[in-house]
């Protein structure tokens, strides 16, 4: 298995004679490591680099850094924190794994299934080693790739992961460096790719002691949680060094098969090669002898990041695509409330999501105040990553409520059948394939000044939806950092067998064997302005894509609630809902052809 070499090594490195212990703190003229309550001198040298080697530590070490002021930190580049984010870091020995996945290459990404999953709330235990008991079933499923929400070492014992601060260590709350490899160890073992979830937009709010010695932050940008990540201000090029070796780190210590870059429009950067760039380039060209995927989210809807060479990435693999959800959730819920309102009853934007990958192309966006997007539809379909739920779309909500919760089952099953069989590649968000009924609200674990902070930040958020005007009820909004609100988000996996529960399952197992039949084998080579569309009628429309094999996929969607008349559909029939015996088709209803490009078209005929 290849063995990743960076430029430069930060933190605790096991070599021949001992732990080679590195700390780069340009503001700092003393540091020491503390070993066993020892304060031992580094050595500086001129670019800021503290150095030491200690012939007494080895595996198992517990040391901090203390900072010329005494404030004592535990290492940026810790590979294990037993102790949480402000207790002492552990020597870890990399090679301590042994792993049983030699032969594993990967697997191309027209074949993905993704599933996006909470370590924490997957498994009633919460942990590495727990979720592991759950592959079987979701190799069975028609998975072929989990998504890992960040797991970098936050405060406290329970976290969404978007608050990490020590961006090398996996939390101690779902188990040790080991435990999260046995997970991807036996995820390969079923043929199933592991991506991961990664934050380079911003740091936690407790915990990073990183400003305290390096320049870390840049005043020259904003972002959301305040100054931006440093990529192009003074002592920037070690910083961008710091966050692509950690990139690095998770593909080859932890050999996952790629990562999702969590909100990438926040990443600022004037350098004249764009951090973004620079770290898909030098993975792309690290000599890995296995397929990488490399994911976006990114609310600016860009092209460039996703431009292909000979049919394959330049740089970025796909991107999630929101325009995808919510479409649908709009055609599905009737909802028109915060960004919905852009996509309500726009049966144009249906189309253009469905056949083109963004909905919006340079358009002005009534919610955001200002143009979104840009042209896509010469990029093939697979550079985009459909959902009808994720972490997001439900925990964000102010109940963090599931679809299955308050949208019409019928509606339901139309939006599902949509996207599950789409040449766009489809992901599930955990439970939804059996309608789980247990939410996922938004939950942290912070000491109780920033607890409350959160807290009422929280009920903030909402206060500006017309649901939420009366005060009293923004106070039902269940509470963030309560211990309860995360229990609530657990699965049930006893549901999965229930009878309303198991006929969601059933068809989800119909449509994924359908898309790993016809589907996933005619996504090879598929090439970009495959796609194309016509309306219907409000809610309704035909969609077809030339497939990498030359076929002609065709999709006739009716996510209205009037009812169809003359409609023709050409091709071998795939799957389709509510198609009457006078060529009709009722409303939410669906139909999945496949057949010859020069096949009379489907849709409307008269």
């Amino acid at each position: 298995m290849f063995d990743y070499q960076p430029r430069k090594t930060f933190g605790a490195n096991l070599v021949k004679d001992g732990v080679h212990f590195r700390l780069w703190a340009p503001s700092q003229e003393r540091v020491s490591v503390v070993l066993d309550s020892n304060p031992m001198s580094m050595c500086k040298s001129g670019d800021g680099w503290h150095d030491l080697m200690s012939a007494s530590a080895k595996a198992g070490t517990l040391y901090k850094f203390r900072l010329q002021d005494g404030l004592e930190v535990p290492d940026p580049a810790s590979r294990f924190q037993p102790e949480d984010v402000h207790g002492p870091s552990e020597v870890v020995d990399p090679h301590n794994y042994e792993w049983n996945d030699g032969a594993w290459t990967g697997r191309a990404w027209e074949e993905c299934v993704i599933y996006e999953l909470h370590v924490g709330a997957f498994t009633q235990e919460g942990t590495f080693r727990s979720a592991i008991s759950r592959l079987d079933y979701l190799a069975d499923l028609g998975v072929t790739a989990i998504e890992i929400m960040p797991v970098a070492d936050f405060a406290g014992n329970r976290n969404w992961g978007y608050d990490g601060v020590l961006l090398f260590a996996p939390d101690s709350s779902y188990g040790r460096p080991e435990n999260l490899k046995a997970l991807v160890d036996a995820a390969h073992a079923r043929n199933i790719m592991v991506f991961l979830d990664v934050v380079y937009n911003h740091f936690g709010p407790d915990g990073n002691y990183l400003p305290a010695y390096s320049p870390i932050f840049t005043e020259h940008h904003k972002t959301p949680w305040g100054a931006a990540v440093n990529f192009d201000s003074d002592g920037s090029d070690l910083v961008r060094e710091f966050v692509i070796q950690n990139a690095m780190y998770w593909i080859s210590e932890f050999h996952f098969d790629g990562l999702r870059l969590d909100a990438v429009h926040a990443i600022k950067d004037d350098s004249e090669t764009h951090i973004l760039d620079e770290m898909a380039s030098r993975v792309r060209n690290a000599g890995l002898q296995r397929q990488v995927h490399l994911l976006l989210e990114n609310e600016e809807n860009e092209a460039g990041p996703l431009e292909r060479v000979g049919g394959k990435p330049l740089y970025y693999t796909a991107q999630w695509n929101d325009d995808i959800h919510h479409v649908l959730h709009a055609a599905a819920t009737k909802e028109t409330s915060g960004y919905y309102v852009d996509y309500a009853g726009q049966t144009d934007k249906l189309g253009r999501a469905l056949s083109e990958g963004f909905a919006f192309q340079g358009e002005l966006m009534t919610y955001r105040g200002s143009p979104r997007g840009e042209p896509s539809r010469h990029l093939p379909p697979t550079a985009f990553v459909s959902f009808i739920q994720n972490h997001d779309q439900v925990g964000n909500r102010a109940f963090g409520d599931r679809l299955t919760s308050f949208a019409p089952a019928e509606a339901l099953r139309a939006i599902i059948s949509i996207y599950l069989m789409l040449p766009q590649i489809p992901m599930l968000f955990m439970g939804e394939e059996f309608g789980a009924s247990q939410p996922f609200p938004f939950f942290a674990h912070f000491e109780p000044e920033l607890a409350e902070a959160v807290r009422e930040g929280r009920r903030a958020e909402f206060a500006k939806f017309p649901e939420f005007q009366d005060p009293h009820k923004r106070e039902t909004i269940p509470d963030p950092t309560s211990e309860e609100t995360y229990q609530s988000a657990k699965l049930n996996w006893e549901e999965a067998t229930e009878r309303s529960h198991a006929e969601w399952l059933a068809l989800y197992r119909e449509l994924l064997k359908i898309r790993h039949r016809e589907i996933i084998p005619r996504l090879k080579n598929i090439s970009g302005n495959s796609g194309s569309h016509d309306i219907l009628g409000e809610g309704a429309v035909f969609v077809r894509w030339t497939m990498g094999d030359g076929t002609c996929l065709r999709l006739v969607a009716n996510l209205a609630g009037k009812r169809l008349i003359n409609i023709k559909s050409s091709g071998r029939h795939l799957w389709s809902f509510g198609v009457g015996s006078d060529n009709s088709l009722d409303p939410w209803g669906v139909i999945w052809t496949v057949g010859a490009e020069n096949e009379l078209d489907g849709g409307r005929t008269a």
